[in-house]
């Protein structure tokens, strides 16, 4: 008797994996992510705001930057109004979070596509390009990257410089922040050598302040990539979105922003 229980238990089991895995796999699919933001009227975009001219808020504290215009375009070709647009602050940090959780529709925010990250979340085609550069004080002896062994170099956590910086200055002293201008302050504290991340967005500080310069030499190139939650859900955000970026680079969209923008 035991031995039969044990068989119709063990069928029991197979049964039900069957009827919920197999039979009724569609219960569990989740809702198409373009239809909910039409439904919605609003598109929610994930933006940096400490990484002008990217992702800013202007003296009236509204978003503004190249990153904040590319969304409103995109808005643009899903709602015919570029104003459809709802900004939500992420770092770099938690900005993968945000967009797998739903928390936001997509993030806009100077994300790199890389083969790790594209295990975890999805991304559009690449709107634009960046290198990983040095930004140091304008008195400082550092020429390149060989200069670092024994230096602090700040980096952002959560961003590719993090990582790269371990393989391209294995005797430098990697200090973390969690910030773009809490790491730049830092750098003019003299708490740190050097900070590393994507010339375009290191190249601010540069205009902005002559105490400090960006080394010439690039370390990378980082195609920029508009993130999305991974899974079929998001594939027809995803078409739209990858049409409205060729559509602007065809029409030089892309190219009248970077020039807006300095970059």
């Amino acid at each position: 008797m035991k031995r039969l229980a044990i068989i119709f238990t063990l069928l029991f089991l197979i049964l039900v994996g069957i009827y919920f895995f197999i039979f009724k796999p569609e219960k569990y699919d989740e809702p198409d992510l373009y239809d909910e933001i039409i439904k919605r009227g609003v598109i929610k975009v994930g933006i940096n705001t400490d990484t002008k001219p990217f992702g800013f808020y202007d003296k009236n504290w509204e978003i503004q930057g190249y990153d904040a215009d590319l969304a409103r375009n995109i808005a643009y070709y899903i709602f015919k109004n570029p104003h459809a647009v709802e900004f939500y602050p992420v770092t770099p940090a938690n900005r993968m979070l945000k967009v797998s959780t739903g928390e936001v529709d997509m993030v806009i925010a100077t994300v790199t596509i890389t083969p790790q990250r594209k295990e975890i979340i999805d991304f559009s085609i690449p709107y634009d390009y960046a290198g990983q550069a040095l930004l140091i004080r304008t008195n400082s002896d550092i020429t390149s990257i060989a200069d670092l062994a024994s230096k602090n170099v700040g980096v952002v956590f959560g961003t590719t410089a993090e990582k790269n910086m371990l393989s391209l200055a294995p005797n430098a002293t990697i200090i973390g922040f969690r910030n773009y201008r809490v790491a730049y302050n830092a750098l003019k504290e003299g708490k740190i050598d050097a900070l590393t991340s994507d010339d375009t967005i290191l190249s601010t500080f540069t205009f902005e302040d002559s105490s400090v310069k960006l080394l010439p030499k690039r370390y990378s190139k980082e195609p920029y990539g508009i993130a999305l939650k991974q899974g079929k859900s998001s594939n027809r955000l995803k078409e739209i979105i990858n049409f409205s970026i060729k559509d602007m680079r065809n029409k030089n969209t892309l190219i009248r922003l970077r020039k807006k923008w300095k970059l």
